[in-house]
C-alpha cells in the first residue's frame, strides 16, 4: 500500500475547495509560470482572477469581503502552489497583511482595505527589512513625522515580497526615534495614490524566480492620519509580535508541502529511470533514501497538523510556532537535497521541478525570522 500523507485537519468540504484551488493553479497560474519567471512577476490579472474565485483572504470574515473560512483554507492554497514550485503569487504575505489589518486595524480600515484585498484589487506587502538591519527591527531608520494632515514617510526598504505589484504596503517605521520598540508604528500606504513612492529593482534571486521581490523607496510620502494602523502611535512592534504564530506556521505548512511535492516527483522519476538494466527505484540505496524521506515527512505532518489545530483553537504560542518554522524549514533543505541527488545530473537542470524546489527552499531558513532567531525564541521559553 502506498504511503499517504493525510492531514488530520482536512474534511470533505475542504477537499472540494482543494479541487477548486488545483483547477485555478493548473488553468490560470501554471501556464504563465515560465513567462513569470522571466519577468519576475505574475502580473495583476491572475491576482484578480484568484479574487473572483474566492481564493484570496479565505480566512477573513465575509463581513469584510473575505471567504469566511479559517486558516485551513489558506493552507490549502499554500500547499498546492508550493508542492508544484509555483511561487509567483505570494498569497501568504497577502494573507499576513490582511491579518494585520483584521487584528489591529480600526473598523474604518478593515472596511476600506480588506474587501479590495479579497477581490485582488489590492496586492498586499509588508515593508519591514531595510539595508543593514536584517532581523533587528528595532534598528530601522525609516522615519514618519506628523504633518497637518497626517504623516510624511522617508526611508527605504529591501527584500519586499510582492513589492512590484503591491497596491497596499504596511510600512514599519519610526514615529519616535528616541524610543526603540515603543517608537515603532505601522503606516499603511496605498501605492497608487502615493507621491514620492517608488519601486526600485525587482531583485534577482537564486530561487522564487516568478515572485516580485523589490526595493521600495519613500521620499516624503504623505498619508492621512487615518492610515496609522490601529489609530494609535507606538504600537507597531506589539502588532508585529502579535501575529508571529500565524506567520511562522504558514512557513511550516509551505515547507512540508514542498517536501511532499519533492518526494512525489522523485518517486515517479526513480520508477521510470533505468540504471544498469533496471529501474533506479529497485536499487537499495534509492529505497532506503526514500524510506528516510517518507519517514521525515510523516513525522513532520504530525507536528505541523498539531500546530494547525492549536492555531484554530487559539492556543498556538510563539515558541511552538517557532519550532514549527525551524524544524520544517531545516528539514525541507535536507529532504529536497536528498531527492535532488536521486535525479543525478537532471536534478541540476532548471527544467526539472526538483531543481526549483531546491533553490526555493533555501530562503525558508531566512525570511520570517532566521533559524538562529527561531532558536533564540525557543531558548527563551525553556
Amino acid at each position: 500500500m502506498a504511503i499517504r500523507f493525510e492531514r488530520t485537519w482536512s474534511d470533505p468540504e475542504l477537499e472540494l475547495y482543494r479541487d477548486t484551488v488545483v483547477r485555478f493553479i493548473e488553468e490560470e497560474l501554471a501556464p504563465g509560470d515560465e513567462a513569470a519567471r522571466r519577468e519576475g512577476n505574475v502580473g495583476h490579472a491572475v491576482w484578480r482572477k484568484a479574487g473572483e474565485l474566492g481564493l484570496l483572504c479565505a480566512d477573513i470574515p465575509d463581513d469584510y469581503g473575505g471567504g469566511g473560512g479559517d486558516f485551513r483554507h489558506e493552507a490549502v492554497v499554500y500547499e498546492e502552489m508550493t508542492r508544484r514550485s509555483l511561487t509567483g503569487m505570494n498569497t501568504s504575505v497577502h494573507a499576513i497583511v490582511a491579518h494585520y489589518i483584521l487584528n489591529h486595524g480600526t473598523e474604518a480600515q478593515k472596511c476600506a482595505w480588506l474587501p479590495r484585498m479579497a477581490r485582488g484589487e489590492l496586492v498586499g506587502a509588508i515593508a519591514m527589512t531595510e539595508p543593514g538591519t536584517g532581523s533587528d527591527l528595532q534598528a530601522i531608520r525609516t522615519r514618519a513625522v506628523r504633518t497637518d494632515n497626517g504623516w510624511r514617510i522617508d526611508g527605504s526598504k529591501t527584500f519586499i515580497s510582492n513589492g512590484l505589484l503591491a497596491g497596499l504596503v504596511l510600512v514599519v517605521c519610526k514615529t519616535d526615534p528616541a524610543q526603540r520598540a515603543k517608537g515603532t508604528s505601522i503606516l499603511v500606504v496605498e501605492t497608487a495614490q502615493a507621491q514620492g513612492y517608488r519601486v526600485g529593482r525587482v531583485l534577482d534571486k537564486i530561487g522564487l524566480k516568478a515572485q516580485d521581490t523589490s526595493e521600495l523607496f519613500f521620499d516624503g510620502v504623505e498619508v492621512p492620519a487615518g492610515n496609522l494602523l490601529g489609530g494609535e502611535e507606538g504600537k507597531g512592534f506589539y502588532q508585529l509580535m502579535g501575529d508571529l504564530p500565524y506567520e511562522r506556521l504558514v512557513i511550516g505548512v509551505m515547507a512540508l508541502a514542498a517536501m511532499e511535492g519533492a518526494y512525489e516527483a522523485t518517486l515517479q522519476y526513480v520508477r521510470d529511470r533505468q540504471v544498469f538494466g533496471k529501474p533506479l527505484a529497485e536499487q537499495q540505496n534509492t529505497r532506503f533514501k526514500l524510506a528516510e524521506v517518507a519517514t521525515q515527512i510523516t513525522v513532520g505532518r504530525a507536528f505541523i497538523d498539531q500546530c494547525v489545530h492549536r492555531l484554530l483553537a487559539g492556543t498556538l504560542d510563539t515558541a511552538t510556532a517557532s519550532m514549527a518554522k525551524l524544524w520544517a524549514s531545516e528539514t525541507q533543505g535536507r529532504v529536497i537535497d536528498e531527492c535532488l541527488q536521486l535525479f543525478g545530473g537532471y536534478g541540476y537542470m532548471d527544467e526539472y521541478p526538483i531543481s526549483r524546489l531546491y533553490t526555493d527552499a533555501r530562503v525558508q531558513r531566512i525570511y520570517g525570522g532566521t533559524s538562529e532567531i527561531m532558536k533564540e525564541v525557543i531558548a527563551r521559553a525553556l
